[in-house]
C-alpha cells in the first residue's frame, strides 16, 4: 500500500527512500539542529515531508557536492558566504575535470613519497 505524499514516514521507510542507513539518519539528527522528526511512544521517529526534504538537501551537500558536516551546517543555517564568493562558487565542468586530474596526480605523488619513506624506515 502506498502512502500519501504528505504522510509521515518511519525511519525505515525514509532509509529505503533515500538509500541511507538508519544510523546515518540518526547521526544527522544530532549534527543538524533543524532536523527534528516527530517522536512517539518508545522513541519511534516519524519524518514529515519537510524533514525528508531537509534530509535530501543534507545528502546532496554531503554526498554529492562534497561539503563537510561543518560546511553543510553553515549553508543550511545561512551563515555561508554569498554564492558569488570564490569558495562557494560552482566549479565549471572543464575546471572540475582538471581539478580531478590534479587530485589524481597529487595522490600518486603522495603515494610515491609514502613508499620512499617506508623504504627509508625499513
Amino acid at each position: 500500500m502506498n502512502k500519501a505524499a504528505d504522510a509521515v514516514r518511519t525511519i525505515g521507510e525514509v532509509s529505503l527512500e533515500l538509500d541511507l542507513k538508519p544510523h546515518i539518519l540518526r547521526y544527522w539528527e544530532e549534527q543538524f539542529p533543524s532536523l527534528k522528526p516527530m517522536k512517539r511512544s518508545g522513541g519511534r521517529r516519524y519524518y514529515r515531508k519537510d524533514d525528508i526534504a531537509l534530509l535530501r538537501r543534507i545528502d546532496t551537500l554531503l554526498n554529492k557536492e562534497g561539503y563537510t558536516i561543518k560546511g553543510a551546517k553553515k549553508i543550511l543555517s545561512g551563515k555561508a558566504k554569498a554564492a558569488s564568493s570564490k569558495s562557494d562558487a560552482r566549479i565549471p565542468a572543464k575546471a572540475a575535470d582538471s581539478q580531478s586530474e590534479l587530485t589524481k596526480d597529487m595522490r600518486e605523488e603522495l603515494l610515491s613519497i609514502r613508499k620512499m619513506l617506508e623504504e627509508a624506515l625499513a
